[in-house]
């Protein structure tokens, strides 16, 4: 398990809505600061006794009250301000300049303050207004007198007091924002990790968490009830989660035979196949129909199969208005026409019924003999051969179908040749399809499409049923049909019924998947030495009512991977490990890992296209790129902006065509999504070798 990130990284946003919500790096106020929210009194307080006053005091005390005094006044206080102040002296009044049109109206100035009023301007809700049309100058009125320091009070008190231990990577940077994309990418290499020798299984069953199913290392089987997973905050010490093992679940029932596993050719011979291209041969120009190009790669598949694995069994399947089973020794074909090519049962008994074929060594000859007499004919059984291949396959897991057709399947059962209006017969093909591929997946057989450029084989449709099983969807041109039955062959399935789970804790959420929430499942099916699967996970809904987790903290990510190998016994390997979280962008960029991140958008993109949602998928790949050309930027990595530039162009027909997203898939489109959503990172780069420089949109979608 890799990630593409050194970090867990959590928008800063994200981070501070979670640390107000806690109080663990929270601000405690000081008791010694004011309320945040002061309430003003409904009443005003009872003013004080006052002595009995002279006729005079009470004159002048009239004329305040005229002049606007406020309706608080401590009379105490300013008793006291009076008689500790010296009466000052007024000063002899400035003329003001004033205009020439107001100078001659002297009446409207108004009269000096009375040292009553210069009292008055020592109290703190006292404030002197001019009139209006007064240019004078303004006298702003005096500061009041600062209290003396009680005795308890220190020289500096301490009012705010901050409680939080910040992590090293919370440092202030230029960054600030949120990261485009998501940077948060587990990488899954399967065929890496179900390949190993060096570990050594575990026999029985691993001590789950009855709460969310995470595995633990604990001493206590099967009773743990919380874990660090599922463990709220209040929880001091959760069981912590297993860190690397293999378990074998079924240690009491005996391995099956391993004998090799079976591969079958499944070869449209219908009409179709009789059209001619053209192919230079030294300086001469022949013509060869595709059933030639097609029967010179199976010869050729069928003699390097020999050489490194002579003792694989290899069937032959063809099919034109008629499915036919090519015999192999003493034992005669099989042949199913008319209304046995409806019959889902019969075709699944007649595969059952008949015997596997011997090892290739003592079968070459004749096969090679049978390939060089296939004679094309008649119209495209392509649903019933595509059946009956699955079935005769099952007997052994890990086995293989290779389906090379050159039109679209045009009988009853999996009818492509229908109109698009015909609603009623095209989902029933779909669904056939669709199933055909489950019960592939499940019986532990990879299907593979072999399509002949120039043709229409509703690729889209027949890719549901490779989907499932882990196989290919191939175009390619006449005379590259052998390098493509090669590779085809090479690829070799090391488990079956595999699926993967990603388990996380509560703070955070895996995204992009049919499960929402901090735990997901994909079912893989067949595995092969270059699998590789990715997860996009973040921050989980600040609606949820679960914090995001805060910056310098350490959450737990769990990898489950359960499978059979290829003698029937059940495994489940558990990888666990510990990630810092980080707000800060600039630690993000510095530790990401562009590859992967390529692969992760590539994968996510065709993902969501396949599905029929292409405003998604377009706008997943935006976002990862506007990332990735953030981290090259940040980083300056020559060798980062060369993959990236490489990884445009590779990426370009999504880019310039998927804006028709109300359009059909053709052929091309069909098998560049496919072949996208089961990419590698080697397949990537092997991809941008081989590929046209440009699609033309009128090849990705009907027009």
């Amino acid at each position: 398990m890799e990630f593409a990130c050194g970090f867990v990284y959590v928008p800063p946003l994200l981070n501070q809505r979670s640390c107000q919500q806690t109080t663990a790096n929270g601000i405690k106020r000081s008791a010694l600061l004011p309320p945040a929210h002061r309430l003003r009194p409904r009443s005003p307080p009872p003013s004080p006794p006052s002595p009995p006053s002279s006729p005079n005091s009470t004159e002048k005390s009239r004329e305040a009250r005229e002049a606007g005094r406020p309706p608080y006044e401590n009379v105490d206080f300013q008793n006291k301000i009076k008689n500790l102040a010296p009466q000052p002296t007024p000063a002899p009044r400035r003329a003001a300049l004033l205009p020439p049109c107001m100078r001659q109206n002297k009446s409207e100035t108004p009269d000096p303050p009375t040292p009553e009023s210069q009292l008055n301007g020592q109290d703190l809700y006292y404030s002197y207004c001019a009139p209006e049309r007064c240019w004078s100058e303004a006298k702003p009125p005096p500061s009041p007198a600062v209290p003396q320091r009680p005795l308890f009070m220190d020289l500096t008190p301490e009012y705010v007091m901050v409680v939080s231990s910040p992590s090293s990577t919370s440092q202030s940077t230029t960054d600030v924002g949120p990261l485009p994309g998501n940077p948060n990418v587990v990488l899954v290499p399967l065929g890496r990790l179900l390949s190993e020798d060096a570990v050594q299984p575990i026999r029985g069953q691993p001590t789950i968490c009855t709460q969310c199913g995470s595995v633990l290392n604990s001493l206590y089987v099967n009773v743990v009830s919380v874990c660090c997973f599922c463990a709220s905050s209040g929880l001091t010490h959760p069981p912590s989660a297993y860190e690397d093992g293999l378990f074998l679940l079924n240690p009491d029932e005996a391995p099956l035979c391993t004998s090799d596993a079976l591969l079958i050719f499944c070869i449209d011979i219908s009409g179709s196949m009789s059209l001619t291209s053209k192919v230079t041969v030294g300086r001469s120009v022949l013509q060869k129909s595709r059933l030639q190009f097609v029967r010179e790669a199976v010869l050729t598949c069928l003699e390097r199969l020999n050489e490194q694995n002579p003792g694989v069994r290899v069937g032959l399947v063809t099919f034109n208005d008629e499915v036919t089973i090519h015999g192999h020794n003493s034992l005669s074909w099989r042949f199913l026409s008319g209304n046995e090519l409806t019959d889902v049962d019969l075709l699944k008994n007649a595969a059952h019924d008949y015997p596997s074929p011997p090892p290739l060594w003592q079968t070459k000859g004749l096969l090679q003999k049978q390939v060089r007499g296939l004679r094309q004919s008649g119209p495209t059984a392509l649903g019933p051969a595509a059946l009956l291949s699955i079935a005769m396959a099952a007997r052994q897991p890990g086995s293989k179908v290779i389906i090379c057709t050159d039109g679209k399947a045009n009988t009853d059962l999996g009818n492509l040749e229908v109109e698009d209006n015909d609603a009623r017969t095209l989902l029933s093909s779909t669904i056939f399809y669709q199933t055909l591929g489950e019960y592939a997946a499940d019986q532990g057989v990879t299907v593979s499409v072999l399509s002949i450029e120039g043709t229409d084989c509703r690729l889209d449709e027949l890719g549901r049923l490779v989907d499932h099983t882990g196989g290919n969807v191939v175009i390619a041109s006449p005379n590259m049909l052998q390098a493509e039955f090669e590779q085809m062959t090479e690829d070799r399935t090391i488990a079956t019924h595999c699926a993967v789970t990603l388990r996380l804790p509560k703070s955070l959420r895996v995204r992009g998947e049919r499960e929402a929430g901090s735990r997901a499942t994909r079912e893989v099916g067949n595995v092969d030495s270059a699998k590789e699967l990715t997860f996009q996970f973040g921050a989980g809904d600040p609606d949820a009512g679960v914090p995001a987790p805060s910056s310098g903290a350490r959450v737990p990510i769990q990898l489950q991977i359960r499978y059979r190998r290829r003698n029937g016994q059940k495994m489940l390997r558990v990888i666990t490990s510990e990630r810092e979280v980080t707000d800060d962008r600039s630690a993000a960029l510095s530790s990401l890992s562009v590859d992967i991140v390529q692969l992760n958008s590539a994968q996510a993109s065709a993902t969501l296209a396949v599905r029929g949602r292409f405003l998604e998928a377009r706008r997943e790949d935006e976002q990862q790129r506007k990332l990735i050309a953030r981290a090259i930027e940040h980083n300056h990595s020559a060798e980062d902006k060369h993959t990236y530039q490489q990884w445009v162009e590779t990426m370009e027909p999504i880019y310039n065509n998927i804006h028709n997203y109300t359009r059909p898939l053709t052929d091309a489109g069909a098998a560049m999504l496919y072949t996208m959503k089961h990419s590698n990172r080697n397949s990537l780069s092997r991809r941008k070798a081989h590929q046209p420089t440009k699609l033309p949109k009128s090849s990705f979608y009907d027009v």
